[in-house]
């Protein structure tokens, strides 16, 4: 390092870390406090055994086999190398760790980005679990949300996780609002009931598009799982279980007259689902400007700017391509 190099190319080569070299150096003990063996171990493994396990590990009869598979093969033909934790690290060290198979590795695209500029253009909807009396055992609420407006447009709650019950609930929610099943776009994860072949095939045939998250991936739901959320942080909800699925019944249907038509979302103005998806939000946030304006010019001295922007959301977005941002959910 007196000659110019790098500190962090010096610990590469010696093997150091380099927060731990400048920690030696504040304590003032030196450049080098390490205490361990002055001796390789024992047990490590040979430059000539490590390159019989990297000559295995990509023979044409393992390269697609995992260790934990390599292994046991080798051991059915009376042939022991290391252990599968060996070959791991050795693996990882020659960066062999990632998709070894000659197949292509399995590529989850994001959803395609969804756009809602009024109600009944794009909704999500999820099944989440409420608590029985019976340990163990699950009441199932099925929620129906307009990502343009956030108001729930339709909900159940069932005894089991089933696409025969969301269909209906599916079909009612579009009588309801009186959808044109040509321009809805109804966007779910990849559970059993939204992908089962009854569910596509009637969504199909009425002309709906449907949309799905990646396995595993719940931001790809992000409006369901925030009203899920929502729902589970209320104060009036349950600790424990509820008593029967009616008690459960009962407390969504108030949970859904407190949601649409109380609750002022953050997300769309601190207005109602309700108001917005009736578009009464207009007229709202025109007063609310209006009376910021007003307080304003009564109290110049006491703004230093802009009023709030009271402004509409126009335009929501579910799955926005990765160039547009993501903090519309709220």
């Amino acid at each position: 390092m007196d000659a110019g190099a790098r500190q962090s190319k010096v610990c590469e080569l010696l093997g150091l870390d380099p927060g731990t070299v400048r920690g030696w150096i504040r304590q003032g003990v030196g450049d080098d406090g390490r205490a361990g063996p002055q001796h390789p171990p024992k047990n490590k493994i040979t430059a000539e055994e490590r390159t019989e396990i990297l000559k295995i590990a990509n023979s044409p009869d393992y390269r697609d086999l995992s260790p934990k598979q390599i292994v046991p093969l080798l051991a059915d033909q009376g042939q022991y190398l290391a252990s599968e934790s060996t070959i791991y690290r050795i693996l990882h060290e020659e960066k062999q760790l990632k998709h070894r198979s000659a197949a292509k590795p399995a590529k989850r695209s994001r959803p395609t980005e969804l756009v809602a500029t009024g109600p009944n253009q794009v909704w999500s909807w999820d099944i989440t679990y409420m608590k029985s009396p019976v340990r163990g055992s699950f009441y199932y609420s099925y929620m129906i949300i307009d990502v343009f407006s956030r108001k729930i447009v339709g909900q159940a709650v069932h005894e089991v996780e089933c696409q025969k019950h969301a269909i209906p609930l599916i079909r009612a929610a579009c009588d309801a609002a009186g959808v044109n099943y040509s321009k809805l776009s109804i966007h779910s994860d990849n559970g059993s009931p939204m992908k089962g072949a009854t569910m596509v095939a009637t969504l199909e045939r009425l002309g709906i598009m449907q949309s799905f998250s990646r396995p595993s991936v719940s931001n790809d739901n992000p409006y369901s799982e925030s009203l899920f959320r929502t729902a589970k942080y209320r104060p009036e909800y349950p600790t424990g279980a509820f008593e029967s699925i009616e008690a459960a019944r009962a407390w969504m249907d108030w949970f859904v007259q407190w949601y649409n038509h109380v609750h002022l979302h953050s997300a769309v103005g601190f207005v109602t689902p309700g108001d917005r998806h009736a578009g009464l939000d207009r007229a709202i946030l025109s007063k609310r400007h209006d009376t910021y304006l007003k307080a304003r010019a009564r109290h110049p001295e006491r703004w230093s700017g802009n009023t709030r922007n009271w402004s509409r959301v126009e335009t929501v977005r579910l799955n926005p391509e990765l160039a547009q941002a993501t903090s519309e959910v709220a």
